[in-house]
């Protein structure tokens, strides 16, 4: 709580114009948790509409209407084809991947391959919908409830995802922000997010090594992280220094496959009961049975058993059973060791063993299961255990806390972060051919083996003479049914450049590629040049070479961990007979690079091209856009429905003493109530038809009739105040009339000058009587009114009349006191004669409102200042 006060004060420093607000998103398999960092916001965990603080990653359709969160959830067990969960098992999953075919395990909704190699889903009428494009909408839901609590658009964000992702379900998650309409600032490893947020409030005297042991709905992630508290020598500033030493992971086990597990014990029991019924291919009642083995989890979570019921669970029949722990156990005996067993791979991953480890921090909602922790403590001694995150909310607060630290607008404490690459990645290509008939070979490098640290660069060095391609792959398959072909990099425009570099004198020019990890974990050729030394054959150069100076004479391909460095560049064009003159001329030397053309090319599993996220933004806005009409036409008709409702009360009514029959007229009752039998038959025959703007011109064409209706009366209830308003300042204007013209008569005897004139107070006093004319004149005829007729003065007028002479009023009123003039005694001395000249200041007149007036003298006392 201590840190949370100290961000919040350190985000008040900087004016909230500089900053913009930072979404954080934890997305999960079965909830997603949110974080906003905004300025004058609280750093806390965004609610939903219901004041949830985790949201079930769900989307829905039901007839037009698109559902998320809670609501969505609960339509699975009536819409189960419509609705959409556990999306993260399809994300740029292969349509034969085990994801996949364990997705169809767990939800009823129909799948088809698309045509990236990925896997769309089928609604009941037939729309199909890419993972990406559903993950859209729940993004674009959460980006809506960010709006809301920062009052303004939200724009960045940072997600967190689980460190054994490919660069294929990478890059799936990146289309996804884009068509949500959101920026992806970056991607953060959950357990590095969950790190960041143990450091948020710590500092460590020593170096300390905890195991951070995940365990989420779709996976299991142990990740082995050193933790220090470093100072900067220049600025003195102290900072934590997260970095991450080994990764280990199991995707096949967590909450899911547990709750999976558990309806596979309650759909044997109802079997049981009901020879010849079997339930599994009743998809409703699957989806009532998945959303009670949850319920009866968390409930075997706290006891020994628990009675799982549900009404007309399929075939109008009923399920009720008694189920106990240690039959979900014996179910799940075999998972047991898969528990464990990423702890100790990551351990095996770090070089490290469990004495190395100050801590194993639990994290992850099923972390609570009883199981779980039980196979936890038979590994770890239970003082190593730690409980000392929030299991649901860690992750998102870290990965909140990195991102606005990113970002650059936000002050935040110093956390840096140093992580990992989980899998071997290589790069593959054709050696260069000897002779035109050599057989092609090729050639393979662990490029960035696992364990490489992101945010790096290495630069490939190959002697070649024409184009060629990279190829960038896994060097295991990184999840069964994955391709492990991951990205070819074609590098083209070769011979121009070599040529180039020849012509130049260049000696030996090579080709290099610098390739990427970027801190998102997403490999890419950055750039790839042609380069070469070109010798300085002058008495100087040949000593360089001499004592220290030498060309490269590398006869084969290469990779560097250090990027080159900086050199001249020269144009990658063929070079013309004009600018060979010119170089012999003034002949470059030394070290030159010229650009070459980097094609990036997706043979396996593609991300979305431009085109097509631009038109699943297309998409998604159509169906934005076709729901709010949608939601302006129902509230429009409900809206003019009650309408419909209040004024019939109000007309059969039959207390004449009340406003609206005092203040109508009986051919108007009649008008009312005819246009109102006409809209009640109107809204029953063709109301679910209507466009709002016929429910919007039927609503105002009984306005029309009431409203004088209402005037009337709202005029009755503002009388009363506005006459006594303009009574009120007749009064004070009187009042004040009377003590100023006692003081112009009291400062015209002492001779000092008055705040006013006599002009300026017969002014005032005409305004007054004209005021009270009108007044008296025109509530004399108001009173001869009745309150079913039109009022003869409305309550504006009298309003604005009070107004004027208030105005004037005041400006006299306010008027400040003028200075008076002192006189001045000069004496001059001319030669032998003395001549006293008295001589009084020149008066310069004070405007006050238009009007000249003679100051009074200073520090001379008035007769009245005020009233």
């Amino acid at each position: 709580m201590r840190i949370l006060i100290l961000f919040a004060s350190l985000l008040a420093i900087v004016p909230n114009s500089v900053l913009a607000s930072v979404l954080a998103i934890d997305y999960g398999a079965d909830y997603i948790k949110a974080s906003l960092m905004k300025p004058g916001v609280p750093f806390d965990v965004l609610l939903n509409k219901d004041s949830k603080r985790k949201i079930q990653s769900s989307v829905a359709f039901k007839r037009g209407d698109r559902l998320f969160g809670q609501d969505a959830a609960y339509l699975a067990t009536r819409f189960p084809s419509d609705t959409f969960s556990h999306l993260k098992y399809l994300t740029a999953a292969p349509i034969d991947s085990d994801p996949v075919k364990y997705f169809t395990k767990i939800s009823a909704v129909d799948v088809k391959p698309s045509s990236r190699s990925t896997t769309n889903v089928t609604r009941s009428d037939g729309t199909e919908w890419s993972s990406e494009e559903l993950v859209a909408m729940q993004l674009a839901y959460i980006k809506h409830l960010g709006e809301l609590v920062a009052g303004e658009k939200v724009r960045d964000v940072i997600i967190t995802v689980p460190a054994y992702y490919t660069q294929f379900e990478r890059d799936a998650v990146a289309d996804a922000v884009e068509i949500s309409g959101l920026r992806l600032l970056a991607l953060i490893n959950d357990g590095t997010a969950i790190a960041v947020n143990y450091a948020m409030s710590r500092t460590f005297a020593k170096p300390e090594i905890h195991v951070i042991y995940d365990v989420g709905a779709s996976g299991i992630r142990a990740t082995v992280a050193e933790f220090s508290t470093t100072t900067d020598a220049k600025t003195g500033a102290t900072g934590n220094q997260i970095t991450t030493l080994g990764y280990g992971y199991d995707r096949t086990v967590g909450g899911i496959e547990i709750d999976r597990r558990l309806r596979e014990i309650l759909a044997d029991a109802f079997t049981a009961k009901h020879k010849g019924k079997d339930i599994r291919k009743d998809k409703r009642g699957m989806a009532k049975l998945w959303k009670e083995a949850q319920r009866v989890k968390m409930i075997l979570s706290a006891n020994n058993e628990a009675m799982s019921q549900v009404e007309s669970l399929a075939w109008d029949l009923d399920f009720k059973s008694k189920i106990k722990r240690s039959t979900l156990e014996a179910a799940c005996a075999d998972l047991e060791p898969k528990f464990t067993q990423p702890l100790y791979d990551a351990l095996a991953s770090a070089g490290l063993e469990l004495s190395n480890i100050t801590t194993v921090i639990l994290a992850g909602g099923a972390s609570r299961t009883p199981m779980i922790q039980n196979a936890v403590k038979q590994a770890v001694p239970a003082d190593q255990i730690s409980f000392n995150v929030n299991a649901d909310e860690a992750a998102v607060l870290g990965a909140a806390l990195h991102g606005a630290s990113i970002s650059r607008q936000f002050k935040t404490k110093n956390i840096k972060i140093t992580d990992i690459l989980v899998h071997d990645v290589q790069a593959s290509y054709f050696a260069a051919l000897s002779t035109p008939n050599s057989r092609p070979r090729s050639i393979s490098t662990t490029l960035f083996p696992a364990g490489s640290k992101v945010g790096t660069k290495k630069t490939m060095t190959f002697k070649r003479k024409d184009d060629f391609i990279i190829n960038f792959d896994y060097k295991k398959e990184p999840v069964p049914g994955f391709p492990t072909r991951m990205l070819e990099v074609e590098i083209a425009g070769v011979a121009d450049a070599l040529t180039n570099l020849t012509d130049s004198g260049a000696i030996d020019p090579v080709i290099k590629a610098t390739v990427t990890l970027s801190e998102s974990g997403f490999i890419s050729v950055s750039n790839a040049f042609a380069y070469g030394e070109i010798k300085d054959d002058s008495f100087t150069g040949k000593l360089k070479g001499l004592f220290g100076g030498s060309s490269s004479n590398e006869e084969s391909d290469s990779t560097e961990d250090i990027p080159p460095r900086n050199t001249v560049s020269a144009s990658a064009s063929a070079t013309s007979s004009s600018s060979r003159r010119r170089r012999e001329k003034k002949k470059v030397t030394g070290p030159v690079e010229i650009p070459l053309t980097v094609t990036p090319q997706f043979t396996t599993i593609p991300p979305m091209s431009v085109e097509q996220k631009k038109a699943a933004r297309d998409r998604l806005r159509a169906v934005d856009a076709e729901e709010n009409a949608k939601s302006r036409r129902e509230e429009a008709r409900n809206t003019f429905e009650s309408y419909l409702y209040r004024l019939r009360d109000l007309i059969s009514d039959e207390d004449k003493d009340k406003p609206f029959k005092k203040c109508s007229q009986a051919s108007e009752r009649e008008a009312i109530e005819k246009l109102l039998e006409e809209s009640f038959e109107w809204l029953n025959d063709r109301g679910d038809l209507a466009e709002t703007s016929q429910l919007l011109n039927k609503r105002i064409a009984l306005e029309t009739l009431e409203k004088p209706i209402i005037h009337r009366y709202q005029e009755i209830e503002a009388f009363p105040q506005a006459l006594n308003n303009s009574q009120m300042w007749n009064w004070h204007t009187r009042m004040f009339l009377t003590d100023a013209r006692q003081n112009i008569t009291e400062e015209a005897k002492l001779d000092l000058p008055s705040k006013w004139t006599k002009e300026e107070l017969d002014g005032l006093e005409k305004s007054l009587r004209e005021h009270e004319a009108w007044l008296s004149e025109w509530v004399e005829k108001q009173k001869s009114v009745k309150s079913n007729e039109d009022p003869v003065i409305e309550t504006r007028e009298m309003k604005a009349r009070a107004k004027v002479l208030e105005q004037h009023l005041q400006r006299l009123y306010n008027r400040k006191v003028p200075k008076s003039v002192k006189k001045k005694v000069v004496v001059e001395e001319k030669k032998n004669e003395s001549k006293v000249e008295q001589e009084g200041e020149k008066e310069e007149p004070l405007q006050y409102d238009g009007e000249e007036q003679v100051p009074l003298g200073k520090g001379e006392a008035r007769p009245h200042d005020e009233l």
